[in-house]
């Protein structure tokens, strides 16, 4: 977010010029814009880092942060990337869109930039966490499912069990 902030805070007249099929300065409304979504977006970077537990708000360094689901250094990591992940999602298909109706190439940048931050979200959404959920009964993770793949190892272990 900050990579997409910079741009916005120092040279909104050229992210204008940019994305305008035609050449002119830009507006003083524009700029304004620019400027103020530049230092939302540095804003909310900073509040989805400081959320996850990735910067310890206290002092000690007793013990090293992780962002697990029972941690209570960092109890919203996971609503805070989830939010994260809807939201450069759906910049990335606005920026799509976008690039659609005008064929502007700073739109496909930006685009490629919001997807890959997506897919990054997804991904740690899917299998960032570090411990499972470890079954009691039958010693399997409790998180496994038959989506998007199989699970073959607990197929063959209930092979032979009665159900109740």
């Amino acid at each position: 977010m900050a990579l997409q902030a910079t741009p916005l805070i120092v040279s909104p007249s050229i992210i204008v010029t940019l994305l305008s099929p035609d050449a002119r300065s830009a507006t003083q409304l524009e700029l304004y814009l620019s400027r103020t979504l530049g230092f939302s977006l540095l804003l909310t970077g900073t509040l989805c880092i400081l959320l996850t537990g990735s910067v310890p708000l206290t002092s000690t360094a007793s013990a090293p942060v992780t962002a697990d689901d029972d941690d209570p250094k960092a109890p919203y990591a996971y609503p805070t990337l989830l939010l994260t992940t809807i939201y450069h999602s759906a910049v990335a298909f606005y920026l799509y869109i976008q690039y659609g109706y005008t064929g502007s190439v700073s739109f496909v940048l930006g685009s490629l930039g919001s997807t890959s931050l997506a897919a990054i979200g997804l991904w740690i959404c899917l299998f960032g966490s570090s411990q499972g959920r470890i079954s009691k009964r039958t010693g399997a993770d409790k998180r496994t499912s038959g989506f998007p793949f199989t699970n073959a190892e607990a197929a063959k272990r209930n092979v032979g069990r009665k159900r109740i």
